[in-house]
């Protein structure tokens, strides 16, 4: 047989149960269900977790490492693998079970940008009562603002604007009448490395003049 009849391609191949694997480790599951001595079927069960083990050591750190690696043998054998195991067999039917669909959390949130985390700092502040406690807050949450309005829109805001949007939020229990504490808006986008508007508007205005310049000397 010549080497080219000699190849098989995978899509000729039995399916794998488990890939990651690979097919050999498969083979020897195959081989462990045919053999019919007990005792040996339990040496080379135990034999292939510990070559599955080596396989994926990433496993080591998760929760329930070894039934973990019984129950993939399982799976790979078709469940037809009796072997004295440390852990019961798990239940086909559990293991096809569709896991319950987790209920997305409906919250509503006044401005976007600025994300419900912040909302949640503001009504913390309105709960303070020491008030030097309280406006050393209210100027972090203040100055979270602008960066995530700058970050959201690369481009420069009013400070009187995050006073405004922060005085909604709070709806009406926060008003800001000295802002000059907040950071400029050229250091936030110096700060997260951004691109303002201007930049894009010179880097188009700079490629056309370069198309023109080509036009023109061809």
């Amino acid at each position: 047989m010549s080497d080219i009849e000699a190849l098989q391609y995978n899509t000729a191949r039995p399916k794998m149960q488990i890939p990651e694997y690979g097919r050999n480790v498969q083979k020897m599951v195959d081989h462990a269900v045919s053999l019919s001595d007990r005792d040996e079927r339990n040496k080379v069960a135990q034999a292939i977790i510990k070559v599955m083990g080596e396989l994926k050591p990433e496993l080591r750190d998760a929760e329930e490492y070894k039934p973990k690696l019984w129950t993939h043998l399982f799976i790979m054998s078709g469940f037809q693998l009796d072997v004295d195991s440390p852990y019961p067999m798990p239940e086909q039917e559990v293991l096809k079970e569709k896991p319950k669909q987790v209920d997305y959390p409906q919250t509503n949130i006044k401005i976007g940008h600025y994300g419900k985390n912040v909302e949640l700092l503001i009504d913390k502040a309105c709960e303070i009562d020491d008030e030097q406690e309280r406006q050393a807050l209210i100027k972090t949450i203040a100055t979270i603002m602008k960066q995530f309005y700058v970050v959201f829109n690369s481009k420069s805001i009013e400070d009187n604007m995050v006073a405004e949007h922060l005085r909604k939020l709070s709806n009406g229990r926060i008003v800001l009448d000295d802002v000059s504490f907040l950071p400029s808006t050229s250091s936030i986008i110096k700060l997260y490395g951004l691109r303002t508007n201007n930049n894009n508007n010179n880097n188009s205005k700079k490629q056309k003049n370069r198309k023109r310049k080509h036009r023109k000397r061809n």
